[in-house]
């Protein structure tokens, strides 16, 4: 089994970046990383003891200075903004519900690098379960910087490894996902369309495509937010789970090759590099389809 270190994560990405004008920083407070680029702020990942997983929120858009995404609400009371997570692991629960059915639990968040063009942001997480064994650990990379004043740049490695055989049962709630501000769901006007310009949840649910980017109109000026998975992910490119009232996810586990579960043996290493890009513009002003181009070529 290969592993990656978390330095060889860094240096991979930080290299091939494009060197950005901003200013970016960030600093632990608390149970809290928070990032200001060029002095305003963009988001906070939060990691507290009484949380389900760690997540990001907000997550501002680079012209309003609002969240792109939403939290929970009466009736989604399981979508954390920016999130990682998976229900139906050995019988637990690392999605939703009590955290006594199962949680991600942050062991090491720290700030890598901060000021200059970069921030980068590590943390070792722990997927625990009273009276049960934990299916996971996991090492996270998060990467941001903001190519241009329009464009912020969130580069997510995230480094799963199975502690004991591991049964996913078919479920919907699963892997990195991010749940859209109303204001910019298709139900209130704004765009779902992936890589091949298929539109809405009608056309993208199940359907496997690189990218989504969703965005809406803000006043005068339109914001949203794109999900790429990369080339050298498991299961690329994974079907979308998608919403019209604004979920988007990359996901192989509503569809398993086998319709009930997928399997996975103790020792196994999976390696999942998402991009997320928070934009003005539409995807064509955004070029989200040059940025995964880009992206897609990054070893």
């Amino acid at each position: 089994m290969k592993k990656i270190s978390v330095l060889s994560v860094i240096t991979v990405v930080m290299v091939v970046f494009p060197v950005s004008a901003a200013e970016i920083h960030a600093v632990k407070v608390g149970s809290k990383i928070n990032v200001t680029i060029n002095g305003k702020y963009f988001t906070s990942y939060i990691f507290s003891d009484d949380e389900k997983y760690p997540f990001f929120f907000p997550v501002n858009g680079p012209v309003s200075g609002a969240s792109v995404t939403s939290m929970r609400n009466g009736i989604y009371p399981h979508h954390s903004s920016l999130f990682f997570g998976c229900d139906r692991v050995n019988g637990g629960n690392y999605w939703q519900e009590e955290l006594e059915r199962g949680r991600i639990i942050s062991v090491n968040a720290e700030i890598i690098k901060e000021g200059g063009d970069t921030a980068v942001i590590s943390d070792e997480c722990i997927w625990s379960r009273p009276g049960a064994l934990s299916p996971f650990k996991d090492t996270r990379v998060i990467v941001i910087t903001a190519p241009s004043e329009t464009v912020i740049q969130i580069d997510v490695t995230i480094t799963l490894e199975t502690l004991t055989n591991v049964h996913i049962l078919k479920t919907n709630h699963s892997l990195f996902s991010a749940r859209m501000a109303a204001d910019l769901s298709v139900l209130y006007g704004g765009t779902m369309i992936n890589a091949e310009g298929a539109r809405s949840e009608k056309e993208t649910f199940g359907i496997k495509s690189s990218w989504i980017d969703y965005y809406g109109q803000r006043g005068e000026a339109i914001e949203g937010l794109a999900i790429m998975q990369h080339p050298s992910n498991p299961w690329y490119p994974s079907p979308w789970f998608t919403r019209d009232y604004g979920f988007i996810s990359p996901t192989p586990m509503y569809w398993p090759e086998n319709g009930k579960e997928i399997f996975l043996e103790k020792g196994t290493e999976l390696v999942l590099r998402y991009r997320v890009l928070v934009h003005a513009g539409d995807h064509s002003e955004a070029k989200i389809a040059e940025s995964f181009e880009q992206f897609s070529n990054e070893k």
